[in-house]
């Protein structure tokens, strides 16, 4: 009976279970970026507050771009348990850390799933990539230069104000295109 399964779809094993650990990973981001918007709304930083909502919700459309993917390949999409969210930060800044550091995490585990793809010769998953590859460049750009208005403002006085304000309107333009 399994191997009559494994017919209905052209995934194998490996590279289905791969693509449902990272639709685990993006359900925890949105869950994470959820709670640093909460963090942000009590601590009197509106602006980041709207903008992590923002994030957790990208992220839920990559957890269901990514869920619907292995469906329609015949494969056994699985709706992970999303438990253990931080929900208290350090500071205003440390928000900003972990957001760096979560999508630097979800670009090194694309890169690892492209990879296996190759090597499964998988090129149809390895095209269906290219999109979140190509996302987590501006992901990424976003994150590091919310991080980095920590440094061009500074927190001093109205500092954190300031950033605050700024964080929604970073925008990144894609140079890459033809």
């Amino acid at each position: 009976m399994k191997d009559l399964l494994r017919l209905r779809t052209s995934l194998t094993e490996e590279i289905e279970r791969t693509l449902n650990e990272q639709i685990k990973m993006e359900a925890e981001a949105s869950a994470t970026y959820l709670a640093m918007s909460s963090w942000c709304d009590r601590n009197g930083f509106d602006c980041s507050a709207g903008y992590f909502k923002k994030q957790s919700d990208e992220e839920r459309e990559h957890m269901l771009r990514l869920f619907k993917y292995v469906s329609d390949m015949g494969g056994r999409a699985v709706s992970p348990d999303v438990v253990g969210i931080q929900t208290e930060f350090e500071s205003f800044r440390s928000t900003f850390e972990q957001a760096l550091q979560q999508e630097i995490a979800v670009t090194q585990s694309f890169n690892r799933i492209a990879d296996k793809c190759q090597k499964a010769k998988d090129y149809v998953t390895f095209q269906f990539l290219q999109w979140f590859l190509k996302e987590q460049i501006e992901e990424e750009y976003v994150a590091r230069r919310a991080l980095e208005l920590f440094e061009v403002i500074g927190e001093e006085g109205t500092g954190q104000y300031e950033i605050d304000k700024r964080v929604p309107k970073i925008k990144y333009e894609d140079t890459y295109e033809d």
